[in-house]
Order: C-alpha cells, then sequence, then structure tokens
C-alpha cells in the first residue's frame, strides 16, 4: 500500500525500515511523519538506539526539523541540507554500528562537504552488518558508482562487542556530483576466499578453532583460501568478551560475497557457544550466499537500488539474487519518494536445476540526481 500525503508530507506507520524512510527523506528534499510507532507495545515508543540515528542524521544535516511526541510514538522530520564535514557520533549499543553505517552511506556522496565520520560502538553483533561485511562487500558498492577520484578510506580503529561495546571505526567519502549509471549481468566464478576470525577478551586460541572449523568446510569448494586472525590486545579489544568469523568470497568479476557468524550476547541460562559450530555456521552462511549469486551481497541490495534511481539519466541495469524484505519494501518506498519504478524480470540460473533460487534482473532509468552542493570547476 503506498504511502498516504497529507499537506505535501508523506505519512507512515510503524517502526519498521525506520532509517531508510529517514535516509529517503532527507535525499528528496520530503518531509514525513511517522506515527504508530510500538503503540501497541507494553513499552511503546522509540528505542534508545532509533533516537541515537535520528541524532546521527542532524549532525550530517543543517537545518533540519524534527519533533517527537510525549511517547515517542510519533515522529514528525522535515530534512535540512546535507552538510556532511567531520562528525563523531556514539552509537546505542542496543545495535551494531552497521545499524548507522549502511543508511549514512547511501547519503555520504551528496553532502556538501566530504564525509569524515567516526563511529563509536558495537563492531560486530548477531543482528545488523559487521564493519567487515561493510568495508568488504559494501564500500566496493559504493565506490562502482563514484565518479573520478573515489578514494573511499575504511579503518577499523577498535573491536568491541555487546553489552558494553568499545568499537571505533572510521569512515571518509568524498563528495561526488553525479553518480554513474551501471550495468552488471555476470557474477562470475568464485576464485579466491578471504576473511577474519577475531576474539577479544578471550583466549587467542578460539580464533584459530574459528579458522580451522570454517576451512573444513569451504575446502571441498576451492582451495585458494587465507584466513586472517585478529587477536587484539588492551583498548583496542573493546569492553566486553567476544568472538566470531567474517569470510569474503572474491569472484573473477569483482563481486564479493559475505558470510559471518559472531557469538550470541551470553545470559543466565543460555548455552555456551562453541567456536567450531560458529566456524561452519559462518562457511553455510557465504556458500548460501554464493549460491544466491547476485551481483551485490544480499545486505546491500537497498544500497544499490537507490544509488541506481539515482544515477545519470540514463538504464541502470544489475542482476541481484531473491530479493530481500528489506529490498521489497526499499523499492515501495523509492516509488512513494521519487515516483520511481523498477522493471523487474525473473533470471533463471542455469546452474539450478530445482529453479528454487531464482536470480532477479531490476532495471531502472536514473533521475539524474545531482549534488547541488557541489561546486563543478
Amino acid at each position: 500500500m503506498p504511502a498516504q500525503v497529507k499537506n505535501n508530507i508523506l505519512l507512515f506507520e510503524g517502526c519498521n525500515y525506520f532509517s531508510h524512510r529517514l535516509i529517503l527523506s532527507t535525499l528528496s528534499g520530503k518531509p514525513i511523519k511517522i506515527s504508530n510507532i510500538r503503540s501497541t507495545s507494553d513499552d511503546p515508543g522509540l528505542r534508545e538506539f532509533e533516537i541515537s540515528f535520528v541524532r546521527l542524521l542532524d549532525k550530517i544535516t543543517n537545518g533540519s526539523r524534527i519533533e517527537i511526541n510525549e511517547t515517542g510514538t510519533s515522529l514528525y522530520y522535515s530534512p535540512g541540507l546535507l552538510v556532511g564535514g567531520e562528525v563523531d557520533h556514539d552509537c546505542n549499543v542496543q545495535r551494531g554500528i552497521g545499524f548507522y553505517l549502511e543508511p549514512i552511506m547511501m547519503l555520504a556522496p551528496f553532502c556538501k562537504n566530504p564525509l569524515s565520520l567516526i563511529l563509536k560502538g558495537v563492531t560486530n553483533n548477531t543482528l545488523d552488518p559487521s564493519v567487515d561485511r561493510i568495508k568488504t562487500s559494501g564500500v566496493p558498492i559504493l565506490r562502482k558508482f563514484l565518479i573520478g577520484d573515489s578514494e573511499i578510506t575504511f579503518n577499523i580503529n577498535k573491536r568491541g562487542v555487546k553489552p558494553l561495546g568499545g568499537g571505533e571505526i572510521y569512515f571518509k567519502c568524498p563528495a561526488s556530483k553525479f553518480l554513474k549509471s551501471i550495468q552488471c549481468h555476470d557474477s562470475g566464478k568464485v576464485k579466491r576466499i578471504r576473511g577474519t576470525a577475531c576474539s577479544l577478551r578471550v583466549s587467542p586460541a578460539i580464533s584459530n578453532r574459528l579458522v580451522e572449523s570454517a576451512k573444513g568446510v569451504l575446502l571441498n569448494f576451492i582451495p585458494d583460501i587465507y584466513i586472517h586472525t585478529d587477536a587484539r590486545k588492551g583498548v583496542s579489544t573493546g569492553k566486553s568478551p567476544g568472538f566470531g568469523i567474517s569470510l569474503t568470497a572474491e569472484t573473477t568479476t569483482g563481486v564479493f560475497f559475505t558470510g559471518e557468524a559472531y557469538n550470541p550476547t551470553m545470559t543466565t541460562g543460555s548455552l555456551p557457544c562453541v567456536p567450531e559450530d560458529l566456524g561452519k555456521a559462518a562457511a553455510m552462511k557465504l556458500l548460501d550466499e554464493i549460491h544466491r549469486n547476485g551481483c551485490v551481497d544480499s545486505p546491500f541490495q537497498s544500497l544499490t537500488a537507490l544509488f541506481m534511481a539515482l544515477g545519470k539519466r540514463d538504464i541502470s541495469k544489475m542482476v541481484v539474487g531473491p530479493l530481500t524484505p528489506a529490498m521489497i519494501q526499499f523499492l515501495r518506498d523509492l516509488k512513494d519518494f521519487f515516483g520511481i519504478t523498477f522493471k523487474l524480470k525473473t533470471v533463471k540460473d542455469t546452474h539450478d536445476s530445482k529453479g528454487y533460487m531464482n536470480k532477479v534482473s531490476i532495471t531502472c532509468l536514473g533521475t539524474g540526481y545531482s549534488n547541488l552542493s557541489k561546486r563543478v570547476l
């Protein structure tokens, strides 16, 4: 169901897809009102991590107007100008840094000044894309669309896991006047697998156990595997103990797939987490992502769709794996904010005789969206 419009304000309900709707509002310049945010819950209203995201958005923009009612169940947002510049933000530890960074990457090319961002909080958790996944799979997608000197810096200064966090990343992205239109039909064949196994405030031997179990699965498919162990010491390990592994497969056409697994937060009565099980789970997730066989890692389908829609006035075409629920809703929201409709076409995979993991070809005509703040020499 399309969003309702009242007095040029787009009306939405509920807390789902909260950050993406604020991002689309900022880029399109259209004010939005989100009502009934967890209104039937025992603990109604916005959560702390959502308020933290709104504050981050306020730091990146200038002149934004944000109104939240007393119970926190309704939010009005009128976007200001995207300024960018140097921003330092403490993320709420209820969610990972990936929850904040993935939407901000959508805004970064359109800022007036190059965005130089320091985020502090939880770098790896079981819910959001980890900073490793964003670095290996998300940043190459952003680089594909930028024109000219697309030098993007991404450093993981400290790692941190739940419940106390303590991680820190540095992300820098240049401002771009326009985005490219791209054509990507072939995901290619996997040629190498790389990875990082991290152990924070636990025995460094756990990293080796993670590597061995992941290799035990993946060596059946490809010999070129190298998994780096990241056993940090001192303040760079964050404030809580934890461990996990992130695996990335690179294909012959420069596409990256990622699978990862991190230990869940230990609570009273929960069963202990075994490193061997985590390593195997990450390997299986990577193989599942390869089996989806799109030209983009599944958590970044929305990022790709947005940049295709805002690219030059030319046809952009991308083959992706089966659409995620977030991507399906994002395409609907893109139509509400920008009036852009994508053409979707099922592509049968010749390697899959059962045909249940069909790929989807998404095509659109870019709007020619330009960064009004960026001067052209």
